[in-house]
């Protein structure tokens, strides 16, 4: 008996360690324990609009100052992918009870790798929403679109097509919204408005976000 006991002890702190392990391995998986040690000091409040997606998102740090009326809580994390955001939708979503969702994300799977079409990242939005709806289908859902990037110029074609497809997905479903930020942030030649990206011509000024927040802000649900 004793030797059964100490077998099983065994297991259960090797099944722990692996298990650890494997949360270790896990892409972001710092990203989601910092958003869950502040959730530890201080849990959001239910019924806030929330954001999710890649690096957009992460680094509008103000972006509640951008709307004061709207109560805003932002869990993106920089340089994700939808099939990130389908593997921690259980840590970034569900807890918070969020009375809007608002996701911005496809533009890094569509530059990590030429096999990323417009057809698979439609697919891993799919999925995503899918997810989504399984577990809160009255929340409104809203997909800020592809943004043009101008040191991504060489996938424009897939972004342009990516947006398209999402468009028509959401445009069959109930309670969801197409915020179109891409028509805004290129100039009367289809190319992107340099002034609107900091150094790295991948990421936003504050000219930048001042677009998207006219774009968004009658999407976004009143208190």
């Amino acid at each position: 008996m004793k030797v059964k006991k100490t077998l099983n002890c065994f297991i259960l702190l090797a099944s722990l360690f692996f298990s650890a392990t494997n949360l270790q391995a896990q892409p972001f998986a710092q990203e989601i324990r910092e958003f869950k040690r502040q959730d530890s000091l201080h849990f959001p409040a239910s019924n806030q609009i929330l954001l999710i997606g890649s690096s957009s998102f992460t680094k509008w740090k103000d972006v509640q100052s951008y709307f004061p009326s709207y109560p805003i809580l932002n869990r993106g994390f920089g340089g994700s992918q939808l099939p990130d955001q389908v593997r921690y939708v259980n840590e970034i979503v569900f807890p918070y009870k969020p009375k809007q969702i608002i996701i911005y994300c496809g533009e890094n799977d569509m530059a990590s790798h030429d096999s990323v079409t417009a057809q698979v990242v439609l697919r891993r939005f799919k999925e995503l929403f899918t997810l989504i709806r399984s577990k809160l289908p009255n929340v409104p859902v809203a997909f800020i679109s592809m943004k043009p990037s101008p040191s991504r110029q060489l996938i424009q074609p897939k972004v342009i097509e990516g947006n398209a497809l999402i468009r028509a997905f959401l445009k069959k479903q109930k309670r969801t919204a197409f915020i179109d930020v891409y028509k805004e942030m290129i100039n009367d030649e289809g190319k992107p408005v340099a002034d609107l990206f900091v150094d790295d011509n991948l990421h936003m000024n504050a000219k930048g976000y001042a677009i998207w927040k006219k774009v968004m802000e009658p999407h976004l649900m009143k208190k």
